[in-house]
């Protein structure tokens, strides 16, 4: 409005500035090494220049773009698309997206519980003193030396193998009852139920698979592995450019040198932190893989039940076949001794021939089913 009261347009493109804004703008919670947590609502281009990583990796955790499970290492963060676990681990912190989602909640809750637990220990290492009544708190943590992402990177993925578990148990739990209902009668809710429950299966399976491929990629490829181990990179960068004005210029490395040297500790660490992060990927890989098992135990069971239903059905139509095809051959030969006629002026057996015939077929049929049922190929 301007100062003599008359209505102004409004600029088109500042509200199309304004919604775009509003559109990037997501929330985030961030969490530093002593688990310290604050919320964040920024957009995609602050968090990329905070983490430093390029936008094609940023899409890996867009929520309007359909990836696959990801674990993907970079230079200073890992970006992580674990299912409905979105985040970016740095060596001193970590932002996880869509804080308020509410399978997202149990991890932030984890995050909080196992963080300061171990950042305290290590603080009462420092200063050579006990706390009583904490002990027995910190006692699972104290042989917990490994970096902060490596820790950030276990809740994940604990959480999202237990998840998935959980998803299986809950189907497995739906499925064998709807199965026995199935076999025990054959009816279209039954058979319509059973569908729907394999397709949750199926699409559940696809989750479980692309998960497990991911953890197997990356136990088959070290490089991989050690592009995840953040702080040993930072290390490694500190020690190669230095930190005093002694070491603002460096002459090339030579054979003997302390360089040639302190490099070939620096692959000595390498393999070291490789050993550890294998050791921690293989662990949830055998619990991802145990899960992927039991679906396929189960999509096993379904497919006998189905081939059982397709037997029971393929027993009906072909006993039925058979005798409809007795009714038509015994009727087909006496139709022709017999006069073609319904008037019952005249004298003919026909209609006695079709009457005992048609009657013949059907306790016929009715005895091979029974004979079915009692030898067990039927359900009750």
């Amino acid at each position: 409005m301007s100062r003599d009261g008359s209505v102004v347009p409004e600029d088109p493109k500042a509200i199309v500035v304004v919604k775009k804004r509003t559109q990037f703008s997501r929330s985030w919670v961030l969490f530093d090494a002593t688990g310290q947590g604050s919320m964040l609502d920024v957009d995609k281009y602050e968090i990329m220049q905070r983490v430093q990583i390029h936008a094609r990796d940023f899409r890996i955790i867009d929520p309007f773009l359909s990836y696959p499970s990801t674990i993907l290492g970079r230079d200073k963060a890992i970006v992580l698309n674990l299912e409905h676990i979105k985040a970016i681990i740095t060596a001193e912190e970590v932002l996880l997206r869509d804080p308020t989602d509410e399978n997202v909640i149990p991890v932030i809750e984890e995050l909080r519980r196992r963080l300061p637990q171990v950042c305290f220990f290590h603080q009462q290492q420092e200063d050579g003193k006990e706390y009583p009544g904490v002990q027995h708190d910190i006692e699972g943590t104290e042989e917990d030396e490994s970096p902060f992402e490596f820790r950030v990177l276990e809740v994940a993925l604990e959480a999202i193998c237990s998840f998935l578990a959980a998803r299986t148990t809950e189907l497995e739990m739906a499925v064998y009852p709807a199965l026995d209902e199935l076999t025990s009668k054959i009816s279209s809710h039954h058979l319509d139920r059973v569908r729907k429950l394999k397709s949750s299966m199926n699409r559940l399976t696809g989750r479980v698979q692309k998960v497990r491929d991911e953890l197997e990629q990356l136990l088959n490829d070290d490089d991989d592995m050690a592009d995840l181990y953040l702080s040993r990179k930072a290390g490694s960068s500190t020690l190669v450019t230095g930190s005093g004005p002694a070491n603002s210029v460096a002459a090339p490395p030579t054979i003997g040198s302390k360089t040639s040297k302190a490099s070939m500790a620096t692959v000595h660490v390498d393999e070291n932190g490789v050993e550890e992060l294998e050791m921690l990927l293989e662990a949830y890989f055998m619990q991802i893989d145990a899960t992927l098992d039991k679906l396929t135990t189960l999509r096993e069971y379904i497919d006998d039940t189905e081939d059982y239903i397709s037997i029971q059905l393929d027993l009906i139509l072909n006993t039925g076949n058979v005798c409809l095809s007795i009714f038509a051959l015994l009727t087909s030969l006496f139709n022709m001794n017999f006069p073609n006629t319904w008037n019952v002026n005249h004298s003919y057996m026909f209609k006695w021939v079709i009457i005992v015939t048609g009657v013949s077929s059907t306790v016929m049929f009715l005895l091979i089913i029974a004979y079915a049922c009692k030898k067990g190929l039927f359900g009750s």
